[in-house]
């Protein structure tokens, strides 16, 4: 992968690890369609890539509706890279009514995975965090209805994601399909992510954090870009850096937490986000349908 004229979707790709993911990837001459919010911004960051081939088109991650329609525009695709993400934000509600973080970061990627699946030739990357170690799957208040804290909320998302990539290999492999489905994460990396956080002392030490451990996003988006394009990667692999504490360095594989392994966990992630979502995967080669 990564070769010449291999198609690759990267949400969030304007900025940030999803910029430098994009970057890469088509500095080896791929075509990378560019999904992002803003579109101004997404041309803006076009124009700054030198190498292959790109496009922009327009998804807003916060409202499912924009997600169907952005998958709805895509004929074929070699890998998907489930990147964009939103951070330590108060509390919000999606277009849909869901808590922010967990429905960009976790129900529209979920979404966008199931209704492309049958478009995609080689594999699906979902990108987590070391943070989705503290992350708790609370059943009861996934919309963070009660006592909201963004972190905590944060940490959820980021363990929905490590959930949803092992249970989506769980399920090619029973159908026997070729398709993997692959989480990376970048570390400590200084993006933009950070900056966008709720203002107080979160925001202040992530920022301080920024200048003085931080890897850049080039370097974050490494274990991103071995996740997407190495023919050594296989399903179910968690791609990381491969420093201390998994901060920075070279791409490696890396464990997840022992609770995004448990299957029963996984099946009642997986019935309750196509409930949320509306996206049914019928099976494991086939696309997800709208109810």
């Amino acid at each position: 992968m990564g070769r010449m004229g291999a198609i690759y979707v990267v949400t969030g790709a304007n900025s940030g690890l999803g910029f430098a993911t994009a970057k890469a990837l088509t500095d080896r001459g791929a075509h990378v369609i560019m999904g992002v919010r803003d579109g101004n911004k997404g041309r803006e960051a076009r124009a700054r890539l030198t190498g292959g081939s790109s496009e922009v088109r327009v998804v807003d991650l916060a409202d499912l509706d924009s997600v169907r329609a952005f998958a709805d525009g895509i004929e074929r695709v070699d890998v998907l890279i489930n990147n964009a993400g939103v951070m330590g934000l108060p509390r919000t509600l999606s277009a849909q009514g869901f808590e922010m973080q967990f429905a960009v970061n976790h129900l529209a990627h979920f979404a966008l995975t199931g209704l492309l699946l049958d478009r995609i030739a080689d594999r699906v990357v979902t990108v987590s965090s070391t943070l989705h170690k503290q992350g708790r799957l609370n059943f009861d208040d996934l919309n963070a209805e009660h006592g909201y804290r963004h972190g905590t909320a944060y940490n959820q998302s980021k363990l929905a994601n490590v959930v949803f990539g092992l249970e989506l290999q769980r399920r090619l492999a029973e159908t026997g399909s070729s398709l993997r489905s692959v989480l990376a994460h970048p570390g400590y990396a200084a993006t933009s992510l950070q900056a966008k956080t709720q203002p107080g002392l979160y925001r202040t030490a992530l920022l301080l954090g920024n200048r003085i451990l931080a890897a850049s996003a080039d370097d974050g988006a490494r274990p991103t870009v071995f996740a997407a394009t190495d023919a050594s990667v296989r399903g179910g692999q968690f791609i990381g850096p491969g420093g201390l504490g998994e901060m920075r360095g070279a791409p490696r594989v890396v464990k997840a937490t022992p609770a995004a392994a448990d299957p029963a966990t996984a099946r009642r992630l997986w019935s309750v986000s196509e409930e949320m979502t509306g996206v049914r995967y019928l099976s494991a080669t086939r696309s997800g349908q709208v109810e």
